[in-house]
């Protein structure tokens, strides 16, 4: 008997499900084309996202070997195609480069797309660090350290990405106003910096035998 009864109660499941299929069968084919059209969109956008980034890649590449083989205006064109064009990052990294090939040439035209670049909240803190600390540096090769300062000494807070950097500029500055102890002061904090890059210690080390040899004698 329990074998008859188990298989009314399976015919009645197959007719149940054969009466929804019947009923919304348009709708859930409906749904699986759908998640398969959505599958296939996003697969599609992906690699035509990596095709993107691999070609901005070289074609950054090629800029940045055109500057080295002296051709900055070439370099210069090429950078102010990605920058028009290229993915977001691409964009950002090529405005940055072409302000630093600009700025052989033209460092008031560069020091303009630095500050843009700075006051620029849609392309991140980093890079609007990255731009400020380039100003900074740019101000300081022209000479005009009263400009340069204040804004190394806002990327010299502790948790600034390029704090190391900074605070060698400012023992640089520091040092060749003749304020020793203020240099010894920011190179220090470079050397004691655990997280400080390897390279940026050494430059510090080597810096603090320049206030070794300045600093009056006790």
């Amino acid at each position: 008997m329990s074998d008859i009864f188990q298989e009314v109660d399976e015919e009645v499941r197959r007719d149940k499900a054969l009466a929804f299929w019947k009923k919304h069968q348009n709708l859930i084919i409906g749904v699986f084309a759908l998640i398969i059209l959505g599958t296939a969109g996003y697969r599609f956008y992906e690699n035509r996202k990596i095709a993107a980034e691999q070609t901005a890649g070289a074609a950054f590449q090629q800029a940045l070997a055109l500057d080295h083989d002296g051709k900055g205006a070439e370099a210069q064109a090429a950078l102010a195609a990605l920058a028009a064009s290229a993915p977001r990052g691409y964009q950002t990294l090529a405005r940055l480069t072409g302000a630093a090939v600009e700025a052989k040439t033209d460092p008031k035209g560069a020091l303009a797309v630095y500050d843009a670049l700075a006051a620029d909240r849609s392309i991140g803190p980093l890079f609007q660090d990255a731009a400020k600390l380039r100003a900074a540096l740019l101000r300081l090769d022209q000479g005009d350290v009263a400009a340069a300062k204040p804004a190394l000494e806002a990327l010299a807070a502790p948790t600034g990405a390029y704090r190391h950097t900074a605070h060698l500029a400012l023992g640089v500055i520091a040092l060749q106003s003749g304020d020793y102890a203020e240099a010894g002061r920011q190179l220090d904090l470079v050397v004691a910096d655990p997280e400080a890059p390897a390279a940026e210690k050494r430059s510090a080390e080597s810096l603090f035998g320049l206030v070794a040899a300045n600093r009056p004698a006790k």
